[in-house]
């Protein structure tokens, strides 16, 4: 089993500083047991019937060095802020830039200000995502366009804690679409402006997740004036189009 394991991590090496991909500490006792528990916490965990005003979600962006996890691209930072209904907790944020100890290209450090200093002194992926997990507990993520979140999500999190991503993510688009059906709002820019939210700084994982989750506070505002009073209506009815 050890001489598979090894193998196993020597075949996850890649470009990028594939070590910090590697399971590390993945035998530790405290750590499968907290991971175990919080899986279990998720299957309990229901939010589709929670009040739109106290549904409490973690609104989180990744930056990566690019869109193919299962081809070599990697997560360089996470940032999340956490909300209840409309009202974002500016407080209870969560940022982390990852460790990389390969030089990016440079049109990635020039897009996100990730720097190769910055990078080559962050923590594992293990470790970040850890405390992310530890940050975000049972709450569902919210992302936009959330299937590039969840892939790199569900890869990282098999990779580095070798437990599978089990978090309901839902997508700022599962909103917007429902209030504003013709607009065809595609990149976060393009919603920000329709709804005249302004980004702090574009291509930073928590200024980017603070953006998200003012948009998905727009449309938690809009969809309750709307009638609707859950998520669970909210799925009811995109389930009769």
């Amino acid at each position: 089993m050890m001489n598979q394991m090894m193998q196993l991590v020597k075949q996850l090496s890649g470009k990028f500083g594939g070590s910090s991909y590697a399971m590390l500490n993945q035998t530790d006792p405290g750590k499968m047991a907290y991971m175990r528990e919080l899986q279990r916490e998720l299957k309990k965990s229901d939010v589709l019937e929670a009040p739109l005003p106290e549904l409490k979600v973690v609104v989180f962006d990744l930056e990566t060095t690019g869109f193919f996890p299962y081809k070599g691209d990697r997560i360089l930072s996470i940032g999340a802020v956490k909300m209840q209904g409309e009202k974002i907790l500016d407080n209870e944020t969560f940022y982390a830039p990852v460790r990389c100890e390969t030089e990016l290209p440079e049109e990635i450090t020039h897009l996100t200000g990730l720097t190769h200093e910055e990078l080559a002194e962050a923590d594992s992926i293990h470790d970040v995502l850890k405390e992310f997990y530890q940050f975000v507990r049972t709450k569902p993520l919210v992302a936009h366009h959330a299937s590039h979140e969840k892939q790199f999500m569900k890869h990282a999190t098999w990779k580095s804690l070798r437990t599978s991503f089990q978090h309901r993510i839902m997508d700022t688009s599962f909103l917007t679409n429902i209030i504003e059906p013709e607009a065809k709002l595609v990149t976060l820019e393009d919603c920000c402006a329709h709804f005249g939210i302004e980004i702090d700084r574009r291509h930073h994982a928590l200024h980017d997740a603070i953006a998200a989750a003012r948009l998905w506070a727009e449309g938690i505002q809009s969809i309750q004036k709307l009638g609707f009073t859950n998520l669970k209506e909210v799925y009811a009815h995109l389930g009769t189009k």
